[in-house]
Parts: C-alpha cells; structure tokens; sequence
C-alpha cells in the first residue's frame, strides 16, 4: 500500500477520492477506485487514521495509495477521541453527526499540504458531506465532483417535494401526496426526516454547505446505472444540477476473493445450507439504524416462528436489554446469529440466499439488485423510506414489511413479519418478485461490462473531467 513519498507518476491521469468517514459512504469510493485502475488511472483515497487498516485491507491487492490525515479532536463532549467514523458514535441523532461531520472542515488544511506533495490531480471524487473539499479543488485548479449515496428517484424526488412545498398542505403525517412531476408516485411526510426543511442550527450550516458546494461541483457520481432509472436521470440531467453520472453498481467491481483466504464462520454456514438444498433468508439493517430492545424482540419472535433458515446480522447481543440467551440454542441447525461487520456481497451473492430483510440503504439495495435478491423492505432513517418506495413501487423487486398502524415508520410485530417473510420466501409474490429482480440483475452486469450505460459513463467523465 502506498503512501505519499511513492504516490502516483505524473505522467498518468491522477485521480484523488475522498469518502466521508462511514462505511456506507466509504465502500462505493473504494470500489470506484478500482474502475479508474482498470482505466489506467492513477488513485490516490484520503482518509485518517482510525480508518485506514479498513481501507489498506479492501484495497491490499490494487495500487492505490493511501493518505491518511488528522481526524480533529474534542470537537464534542460526547465524540471520545479516536471516534472517526459515524459508525463508531454513540447515536447518529442530530446532536452527534452535525458536529462531527462540520468539524471535518478543521482537516482542510492537511489535506491541502498533501495535496501540493502529490503529483497534479486531474480530478476528485469527494463525498457531498465533504463540502469544504470543493475549495481545495478550486484553489489547485482541478475539477470536484460530488458523491452522493442517493440514486435519481430519490434525489428528484426530494427536490420535487422542497420545491412545490408539498408536506405543507399534508393534514396527517400518513396522508398520501400526488408528485405533480411525477403523478404516479404517492408520498407521506412520514417518507421523510422530521427534520426536512426543519434544520437546528448546526443542521442548516450543513445542509447549506453541502448543498452549496454540489451545485458548484462539476458533477454528481451516482451509485446507479441508467436502465435501473431511466425516466429520473433523464429528469436530472435535463431539470437540475450539476450532472448525475451513473456508473454503477459500483459493486459490481468487487474483486474475487483468492482461493486462500480463510471462509468466515458464515459463509461455511451458508455452505451447508446449500448442501442441504436450504433457502436462506438474510436479515441486516446496516451499520446505522438504531433499533429498539423491544423491536429486536419481535423480529427474534417472528423468525423463531416461521421455521425458516435465517442469517441475522446484528449490533452485539448485549447491547439490548432483550436479548434471550436460548434463543440461539432454540433456532440451532437453521438460523444464525452473527454480531459483528460482514461483508455483505459475500452473502448476497452465496447461492443459498434468496431473500433479503434491509433496511433499503442504498449500497444494500444495489447489493441485492446485483446478487438477484429480493428485498423486503424496512426503511429505518434518511433517504430509505423513499428507496423503499423506488424498490417495490417503481422497480418492483421486493414486498413492504406490514407494521401496527400502516404508516412507514410504525412498529412491526412477530405475526405481521412473520407473514410476510413467508410471503417472500415461500409464496407467489415472492417468486413474482425474485423472478424481476434476477432479470434486473443481468441488466445491472451489462451496464458495467465494457460498452455498457456505466462503462460509458465513466469513460465520459474522465474525458471531461481531464480536459476540463
């Protein structure tokens, strides 16, 4: 792995990312990076220094260099120091990530003293939370493009809704609301943060400097792929700015593991479970979503009840204040019970999954479009209630998990998951779904293939993005 003194030669076409210190936002970075080595691009990935063993070892067989700078420090009272990474903080309410993500402003002046110690950048992918990076780029006079998690459905879905004041007419937060762009998509204020358009004042600092800095960028890199979302990248690119390119699924990109490398315990589970001729149904909300004791309760409930195998990737067990110490001994032989970081292509693509309860963040979304997973989906935070929406309204590759009251962010009990899990795995809407997502996944792996909508993507903004 690199480092500055043996960075990139000059006379190749040099690339620098910078992803925003989360592992949902740092991944697709990583996996771009490997598509500008295979274009012949030098890379050079910026992190700091609690990350970086995360990214040395995703990167360890590609030519990447790495930088690592300073994280600031006591930048609140309740962000110990060596807390570099959104996933390490005690919560990701609004008092913590503000904070932590404005204090990133504080590391500009590192990166910038790097910067001029690197050979000349043609350009930059940085995350959007990352704004203060734009000014860095327009002082070494290179071009910044903005990262953003979210696809095209929801970015013009979100623009629409600020820009007509829809929510404001809503008379209940579970009223359904017509797009006047897009007449045949049905909102709630429910589909969005209590905070939308409602910012503390460390919120609308940031949101103002994001939003800023993007509209100034030369482009958005998009984690999707046109035939996914035809009607909403059209949209963008004629509607708005600056200009979404799709060059996903960024993972895709992964490369095969060597056949040397020890298998997690996992994995050898999920073996058997072919062997056995078992379908296995995977369950994982991402890094971030909080869930409640008595939440987890009602889904070790439901999957106990359904008799079917199961993979339960979960924040560590004691953690909860629920947490039933025969419960694993109970499910033994078909469900498991994992607490720790997984890689979660790995599981997707094993051939004895073939359902996905997520949370609809979008790397995970993507994930099971690629692996031909159906999803059922449970929107936990931001954007993923309206990834939800895109995932079983407008792309229908997955069914909606039922909770008390009907409403996106209700309580779900054991009877209501447990009916629809099977629902997933066992029965007609399951299959109806399975089959879609698998023809969407052949779509998904044309896209990236040289001559496709992403390969050409990419090929055009680097030539852009160079010559500019």
């Amino acid at each position: 792995m690199g480092s500055i003194s043996d960075s990139p030669s000059p006379q190749r076409r040099h690339v620098v990312l910078f992803p925003f210190m989360s592992k949902g936002h740092t991944i697709p970075l990583l996996h771009l990076s490997r598509l500008l080595l295979s274009r012949n691009l030098a890379v050079t990935v910026f992190t700091t220094p609690a990350n970086r063993p995360f990214i040395d070892q995703f990167l360890s067989s590609s030519t990447a260099s790495v930088v690592d700078l300073p994280f600031p420090q006591n930048i609140h009272p309740e962000i110990p120091s060596g807390v570099e990474s959104t996933d390490k903080l005690s919560s990701v309410s609004e008092r913590l990530f503000y904070p932590f993500t404005l204090a990133t402003k504080h590391m500009q002046d590192d990166f910038e003293k790097a910067l001029s110690s690197l050979p000349r950048v043609s350009f930059m992918v940085s995350d959007s939370f990352l704004w203060w990076t734009l000014d860095s780029a327009v002082k070494f006079n290179f071009p910044r493009l903005a990262f953003y998690g979210f696809n095209n459905y929801s970015g013009c879905v979100f623009k629409t809704v600020a820009e007509d004041r829809l929510l404001h007419g809503a008379e209940s937060d579970n009223e359904l609301i017509t797009l006047t762009r897009f007449p045949w998509i049905k909102i709630t204020k429910q589909d969005f943060d209590s905070s939308f358009g409602k910012h503390s004042p460390e919120g609308s600092e940031f949101f103002m400097n994001v939003m800023g800095a993007v509209v100034k960028s030369f482009g958005l890199v998009t984690n999707s792929f046109y035939e996914l979302e035809p009607v909403f990248v059209d949209y963008w690119n004629t509607e708005c700015t600056p200009k979404s390119w799709n060059v996903g699924p960024l993972c895709q990109l992964k490369p095969k593991p060597q056949c040397h490398d020890p298998k997690p315990v996992w994995i050898e589970w999920l073996d058997k479970k072919k062997v056995e001729g078992k379908r296995v149904l995977y369950v994982a909300f991402g890094t971030q979503a909080v869930i409640s004791s008595e939440q987890v309760e009602e889904i070790a409930k439901a999957l106990e009840k359904s008799e079917l195998n199961f993979l339960w990737v979960i924040r560590k067990k004691e953690s909860f204040t629920w947490w039933d110490s025969e419960f694993d001994e109970r499910v033994r032989g078909r469900g498991m019970v994992v607490s720790e970081w997984v890689d979660q292509t790995d599981i997707l693509n094993h051939e004895s999954v073939e359902g996905f309860v997520s949370h609809c963040g979008w790397n995970s979304a993507m994930e099971a479009i690629c692996a031909g997973v159906p999803i059922l989906a449970w929107p936990m935070m931001a954007e993923q209630p309206l990834n939800a929406r895109m995932v079983v309204e407008e792309i229908k590759v997955g069914l909606r998990v039922e909770t008390c009251d009907g409403s996106v962010r209700g309580f779900v009990k054991a009877e209501g998951l447990e009916k629809m899990v099977k629902k997933l795995m066992e029965e007609e809407e399951g299959e109806v779904v399975r089959k879609k997502v698998k023809e969407l996944s052949e779509v998904a792996r044309r896209a990236v293939e040289e001559g496709g909508s992403s390969w050409q993507t990419l090929q055009s903004l680097i030539d852009e993005a160079c010559s500019n």
